[in-house]
């Protein structure tokens, strides 16, 4: 069993930067990849970022270049820095974590995105 942690996330103007963090706790040493998701009002949840635990990492076309995100190992945290931000980046951001094949999911974070 994992728990999932996040913080972070608010309202920011468009061009703006953000970070979400988020923090995992239980059998963390069981956790193979850490990331994060997003879900816009009507739209399905979508993978907006993914770390690995070989260092792969990979992101959705839509924020490539624009977001980062950073894992711990040792702290079992993953960051989300998010710059250049848009409007259409404004959701519910989700971590989550993958164990087994097991989807865990943090309780999510409004980010909005708006002048």
């Amino acid at each position: 069993q994992v728990t999932l942690v996040e913080s972070g996330g608010g309202s920011v103007q468009p061009g703006g930067s953000l970070t979400l963090s988020c923090t995992a706790s239980g059998r963390v040493f069981t956790i193979y990849a850490m990331g994060w998701y997003r879900q816009a009002p009507g739209q399905e949840r979508e993978r907006v970022a993914l770390s690995t635990k070989d260092g792969t990492t990979m992101y959705h076309d839509a924020v490539q270049g624009r977001f980062t995100i950073s894992r711990d190992g040792a702290k079992s945290t993953v960051s989300l820095q998010m710059n250049s931000l848009k409007p259409e980046d404004t959701a519910v951001y989700y971590c989550n974590a993958v164990v087994m094949g097991n989807n865990y999911w943090g309780q999510g974070t409004q980010v909005t995105v708006s002048s």
